[in-house]
């Protein structure tokens, strides 16, 4: 097969159908009105300086106080105000029993490595469980307790955070 020489070939001569964009008149009427508007600008900035009242100019320039503006007394405030600020209010305060001291237990597993495991993820939290082993009818569970609170907003606090790190499912009882 022959070789070609395709770098200096010279490009075969087609018809190129497109032509260059014709160029554009010089907006000469827009150059017009921009001048008009200009010199029109101009003369009103000078006829308004030219014609200015001077007096009117000064007062403008350099106002004077009058002496009744500057003492201008303060209003009197309202009889109740001065009655509300003395007023006491009696509030009769009741104390919240509390129930008892809380738990929250946020896993039950056969194995004790995976009680372990909940229990490392809840310790990366920030706080301190418990594994408790425990011997029921159906045999050996291990739970992954949290507390005791004193009261449950501590808790649900707690649980909160633990919902942030995506440990879901810890329930808060009443500590027996």
């Amino acid at each position: 097969m022959a070789q070609h020489d395709y770098i200096n070939k010279k490009p075969s001569n087609r018809n190129n159908k497109k032509q260059a964009p014709a160029k554009k008149p010089f907006p000469i009427v827009l150059v017009f009105v921009a001048l008009i508007l200009l010199g029109g600008f101009g003369y009103g900035l000078w006829y308004i300086k030219h014609n200015a009242d001077p007096e009117l100019v000064e007062q403008q320039a350099n106002p004077i106080k009058s002496e009744e503006e500057k003492v201008i007394p303060k209003p009197k405030p309202p009889e109740f105000i001065k009655e509300i600020k003395e007023h006491e209010i009696q509030v009769e305060v009741k104390e919240i029993e509390q129930k008892g001291p809380y738990v929250m237990q946020c896993g039950s597993f056969r194995t004790l490595e995976q009680a372990q495991t909940l229990k490392a993820k809840i310790a990366f939290a920030g706080l301190v469980s418990e594994v408790k082993r425990v011997e029921g009818s159906n045999g050996i569970w291990y739970k992954v307790r949290l507390g005791p609170y004193e009261t449950k907003r501590l808790a649900e606090s707690d649980k909160n955070k633990l919902k942030r790190i995506k440990i879901m499912g810890c329930g808060i009882w009443l500590w027996t």
